[in-house]
């Protein structure tokens, strides 16, 4: 299959499927994703998306609270700009149909999570991710200009390395003129040309071994940005969410919403003592590198492999109102919220760096824009701010659109553009390489360039990395392509990138925490001297 369009989306959460209902209106929209539309990250989203709806909340408090947890690596003008926008994407939201959580008067029922100074979290229940791709994928199946393939697996961006031209990361004016697909059905390697691509195919945290992340998240639109040399900017910041349910057998982690704990459950070691207040005066709301250090700091003292989470003091049926999916998944496994602690673990969960882009979205490819987890907008700085995720996604899809609307009908499609060459290659029968490999690297990911880093460390896991990099590029050139040995190999550049970038980072900043280097700034308050209740 050769195709044809004038905007190509790979990803289908919300950067991908409100950045396509913008553009429809002007061109042909095919929207590229790698499983079924509705399985993204977007549709695991729990807390909800926070944004400035209310009094006394404001614009500025919500702007410092972001600043604040970025640990002074934000870019103050994406800051603003994306906040100073929440307002009106909330807004799209509600035109295109999204239900979220409402009081009795009518408001907004916002919540509050950790770094937040105000409540401004908009949500449905515990599943607004769910609520939201559901609503836009009503109405993207609605609309006559858009395509969608499922089950494709994007292998490539085309650039002028595809017409036999040098490019390197010091080539001015990189151009993508559109990308490689493996077709489900026929199992060969699909053409799509296009004027605009987007890329949402959200993060990676699945190059380590547990994460709340979709197994989808294998870091691919990040891993084919940087092969187009593309730039690529601030991997060493995995942010890991302090509290996954302890369940080493499931993948992924299921999430224990932060909003629980802006609800007012309480953290516990598992004798049932408090510990947040050794190490920040916000307790359980202090942002997410403090609790997920100091939960990472209790195991390491106890020997244990959990800590716990403590709902058993608050209203039962609020709670289970408020977080009816966590409560029934917890019952699940024999654990009542309203009567049981919840056994807790941190684990991989977003991915704060990624393409480089600037205030449209724009990459420093030519005719690509990047929007949602992939992205490195310059918001999160060394930190996400809970719930961030989700309006950034929205801002800088509707950036990117009203950009891209601009000159799509100035661009030409380059017609001689080859077809993808698979001559020589065989079908891999040893699938034992591919899924060791992926073991391996989610082994070296999470004991060596975890929650807590070093310089021994960073370097052990490039070594090993390294030989996996070589044997994966071998096993790559000569297999008829899967989705299967693609990820794999995407990992690897993952790895590779965040251990690059950890290298580089001589400072203990945000989510990259070394040993070898003292923290550049202290963000949190100094401990209180609250009594812990027993």
């Amino acid at each position: 299959m050769r195709k044809t369009v004038d905007f190509l989306v790979i990803g289908s959460g919300i950067a991908g499927l409100s950045f396509a209902l913008k553009v429809a209106k002007h061109g042909k929209v095919c929207i590229v994703t790698k499983s079924k539309m509705d399985d993204t990250a977007t549709s695991w989203a729990q807390g909800g998306i926070a944004a400035v709806m209310y009094t006394p909340d404001s614009y500025e408090k919500h702007i410092q609270d972001t600043i604040i947890a970025g640990d002074g690596l934000c870019n103050e003008y994406i800051v603003r700009l994306t906040i100073n926008e929440s307002t009106d994407r909330i807004r799209d939201l509600v035109r295109w149909g999204v239900k979220f959580d409402k009081t009795k008067s009518g408001r907004f029922d916002l919540a509050k999570e950790g770094g937040h100074s105000e409540y401004r979290v908009l949500h449905h229940k515990d599943k607004t991710g769910r609520e939201i791709e559901d609503t836009l994928l009503v109405q993207v199946k609605r609309h006559p200009n858009i395509e969608i393939l499922e089950d494709y697996f994007t292998i490539d961006l085309i650039t002028q390395h595809h017409l036999g031209i040098e490019v390197n990361k010091k080539t001015k004016d990189i151009t993508c003129f559109g990308v490689y697909v493996l077709n489900p059905r026929t199992r060969l390697v699909d053409t799509i040309l296009s004027k605009i691509t987007l890329v949402a195919t959200g993060g990676a945290g699945n190059v380590y071994s547990n994460t709340t992340s979709p197994l989808i998240s294998t870091g691919d639109g990040i891993a084919m940005v940087y092969r187009a040399k593309g730039v690529v900017d601030n991997m060493e910041f995995m942010q890991f969410h302090p509290t996954s349910l302890y369940h080493p057998e499931e993948k992924p982690a299921f999430l224990i919403s932060e909003a629980v704990r802006g609800f007012g459950a309480v953290l516990r070691t598992r004798e049932g003592k408090e510990f947040m207040y050794k190490y920040d005066s916000r307790l359980e709301l202090a942002p997410r590198d403090i609790v997920t250090r100091a939960i990472d700091s209790e195991m390491k003292i106890s020997g244990d492999d959990y800590v716990c989470l403590d709902c058993r003091h608050l209203p039962k049926n609020e709670l289970i109102n408020h977080f009816p999916t966590i409560y029934a998944k917890c019952l699940s496994a024999g654990i009542d919220i309203s009567r049981d602690m919840i056994p807790v673990v941190p684990a991989a969960h977003y991915t704060c760096g990624g393409i480089r882009t600037d205030e449209f979205g724009r990459s420093t490819i030519r005719n690509l824009y990047a929007s949602g987890e992939c992205a490195s907008t310059g918001l999160h700085g060394a930190n996400r701010l809970a719930s961030n995720s989700l309006l950034e996604s929205l801002v800088f899809s509707h950036r990117s659109s009203t950009d891209a609307i601009g000159k799509v009908n100035a661009i030409q499609i380059h017609d001689n553009i080859p077809d993808w060459n698979a001559e020589g290659t065989v079908l891999n029968e040893e699938m034992v390489l591919i899924t060791q490999t992926l073991k391996e690297v989610q082994s070296i990911m999470s004991n060596y360039v975890g929650i807590v880093r070093s310089n021994l460390r960073l370097q052990r896991a490039l070594d090993r990395l390294e030989i996996l990099y070589r044997e994966t590029e071998e096993l790559y050139d000569r297999s008829i392509l899967t989705r299967k040995i693609c990820e794999v190999r995407n990992l690897i550049n993952i790895g590779y990138l965040i251990i690059k970038a950890a290298k580089a980072r001589h400072e203990s900043r945000g989510l990259h925490y070394s040993l070898d280097y003292p923290r550049v700034s202290e963000r949190k308050s100094a401990p209180v001297n609250k009594i812990p209740k027993d």
